[in-house]
């Protein structure tokens, strides 16, 4: 007989709640931002070109921009790509939604193609059909952490001359072909929000091996103020500096990035941590493979799993995916969601975007729960993980 659920009644899993995800700080994150904090510099001084130097080393691009969120580092790739009104933009709709909203900031328009069912990230084969005259920029997203095909993306980009701005929130430290993210595309962007691969508490980057896109960004990053002598019209002296676009006050703060250049140190240990438990929890699934699939890895692709995602085959349960999850959660697993398509957001439906456009992404969504994975999980909270994804399903399966 099966143990009975906690949501019934029965003794919990854990004791304590296990979030999804968790930032991992320790004493020496927490002295080098006590190093900026009684030094001259707060913001916009040392500590920032130091950590932006520290990623673009670290993924091999030229150059680096560091802003103060995800989001903003996609507006300002928009804006260094010249997305403007009545632009089209290709993007995937299995994603949060700063990823086609970065598009809308700029006067955009995100056209939405529908995901690989295997992998969940853009089908490839489905976005030439969408690209037409307007068509400017492809936002490609590495969900989980998964790389997208690339070689596809950028083969097509270059076929209709469009920008490739590879949305890597998720990705940082993960693989494409043996080659880390951050020199595949055009533009890549980087999340450090609290459970991203690093965290600068908030914070986003871009990084780019191209030197025109980098000012681009450099300028909107700052209110598009400028002291470059080579901008300006001309120069009264050292204070002098000149607004010469309509850029944006994005700037990242010396504490943040102090936070993030000692997070970096580390970030090879977090996913190494990451990719352990992903594969405990790939082995011990295997015995429910009749009623969840775990995540499939493109054969290209070498993840740093941000998220794991399980797709309940929900013909084989006898309840939906909002039982499982309520069950779950009263086993104190805190599970969650990656993510209602975009465009089923009612701002979207506002605009006229319609339910059905990408029916591989809904389908998706009203099967998959994501469990919790970050790198200070210890061995027996994922053994808790594991016993309770066992314990609900089986007490649901058909």
């Amino acid at each position: 007989m099966n143990e009975k659920l906690a949501i019934n009644g029965g003794k919990k899993i854990r004791d304590t709640y296990l979030s999804y995800g968790r930032q991992c700080i320790d004493d020496n994150d927490i002295q080098e931002v006590i190093k900026v904090l009684k030094g001259d510099f707060l913001t916009t001084g040392p500590s920032v070109k130091k950590f932006e130097d520290k990623v673009a080393s670290y993924v091999g691009a030229k150059y680096a921009v560091a802003v103060s969120n995800g989001t903003a580092a996609l507006h300002a790739a928009c804006f260094a790509a010249g997305i403007k009104e009545g632009d089209e933009v290709i993007v995937s709709p299995m994603t949060f939604a700063a990823s086609s909203n970065c598009v809308l900031y700029c006067g955009g328009k995100p056209v939405f193609v529908d995901i690989d069912p295997k992998t969940y990230n853009i089908d490839v084969s489905k976005i030439e059909e969408k690209i037409t005259k307007n068509t400017k920029a492809i936002i490609p997203v590495d969900f989980t952490g998964q790389v997208a095909d690339l070689d596809k993306i950028n083969e097509i980009a270059e076929k209709y001359n469009l920008t490739v701005i590879e949305d890597a929130a998720h990705a940082l430290g993960s693989e494409y072909k043996g080659n880390k993210v951050g020199t595949l595309s055009h533009m890549t962007e980087f999340s450090f929000h609290p459970v991203k691969p690093i965290t600068t508490a908030e914070g986003g980057m871009i990084v780019t091996n191209d030197e025109k896109l980098y000012q681009r960004l450099e300028l909107f990053r700052t209110h598009g103020i400028t002291r470059d002598k080579g901008l300006i019209s001309h120069n009264e002296g050292p204070w002098y500096y000149e607004q010469i676009d309509l850029g944006y006050n994005y700037r990242i703060t010396d504490v943040q990035c102090a936070l993030g250049s000692s997070q970096m140190d580390k970030i090879d240990g977090f996913i190494k941590r990451r990719r352990e438990i992903v594969g405990k929890y790939n082995i011990a699934f295997k015995e429910l493979n009749d009623f969840i699939t775990t995540p499939y890895e493109a054969e290209f692709s070498n993840s740093g799993w941000h998220i794991y995602v399980i797709k309940l085959n929900l013909d084989k349960l006898k309840v939906s995916r909002k039982e499982i999850f309520e069950a779950l959660q009263a086993e104190n697993i805190g599970v969650n969601v990656h993510y209602l398509p975009v465009y089923l957001h009612p701002y979207y439906k506002n605009l006229g975007y319609k339910r059905g456009i990408c029916p591989e992404a809904e389908k998706l969504y009203s099967q998959i729960i994501t469990l919790p994975l970050f790198p200070n999980m210890t061995d027996s909270d994922t053994n808790d993980v594991i016993e309770a994804v066992k314990k609900v399903i089986m007490n649901y399966r058909k």
